[in-house]
């Protein structure tokens, strides 16, 4: 049986369309949260909606032991504090997935959040223990998009690494997702674009009044 798949932050909109296609797809998932009884209602609730038991919730320190496979699914600028939060119970070997995009509005409009470090991805590499392989992926993917059940993704997921393995493990992983395809986007400096591509899809779907432009690569 597959090791499960874990969500810090699984209670919260970012992680339940990923949570809830990964479970679907026969992927054991673990809903993580600081409240164990936060964590059970999701899982319980997300189960009601698939109207099958195929989600577990803990407490994240439980989760983080029986994962092999996170997903940091927390808002973008709480990103830090929860993986300081739980620094001492990352094991060694985990392969962390961040999808956070620092955003701000700037006169009415949604700008990238610059970071000293370059992205995201990076200020969290830096908070990282360095027994934990940190990945960014799904940044590109409309978290209302992955909700949407009935709706095709139809589309690309960019995943970038300073570990090669993790990067393969987790391009597997996302495989199991009908219609969507991973791409190997090199190391985790490219995170600094990747980022910066789901702003222009932010203001593509305002310019034309759509709501879920994501991106699909020609020519690979």
């Amino acid at each position: 049986m597959d090791k499960p798949v874990g969500f810090l932050g699984g209670t919260g909109i970012e992680g339940k369309g990923l949570a809830l296609r990964f479970a679907l797809a026969g992927v054991p998932v673990v809903i993580g949260s600081r409240s164990e009884e936060r964590a059970r209602s999701a899982a319980q609730e997300y189960n009601t909606f698939l109207g099958k038991p195929l989600l577990r919730g803990m407490v994240n320190r439980d989760m983080l032991a029986s994962a092999g496979i996170v997903f940091l699914t927390v808002p973008a600028d709480h990103a830090v504090a929860a993986v300081e939060a739980c620094r001492d119970d990352f094991p060694s070997g985990l392969i962390l997935v961040d999808v956070t995009v620092p955003t701000q509005i700037k006169e009415g409009r949604v700008e990238y959040l610059e970071r000293k470090e370059g992205s995201n991805a990076e200020l969290i590499a830096a908070h990282l223990p360095d027994r934990v392989r940190l990945v960014g992926a799904f940044k590109t993917v409309p978290a209302h998009v992955l909700a949407e059940l009935d709706t095709p993704l139809e589309c690309d997921v960019f995943v970038c690494s300073d570990s090669k393995e993790a990067r393969g493990e987790v391009m597997e992983l996302a495989k199991r997702i009908p219609s969507l395809r991973p791409l190997d986007a090199g190391p985790l400096g490219m995170a600094r674009t990747l980022e910066r591509m789901t702003i222009l899809a932010i203001h593509l779907n305002r310019r034309y009044k759509k709501k879920g432009a994501r991106y699909s690569v020609v020519g690979i």
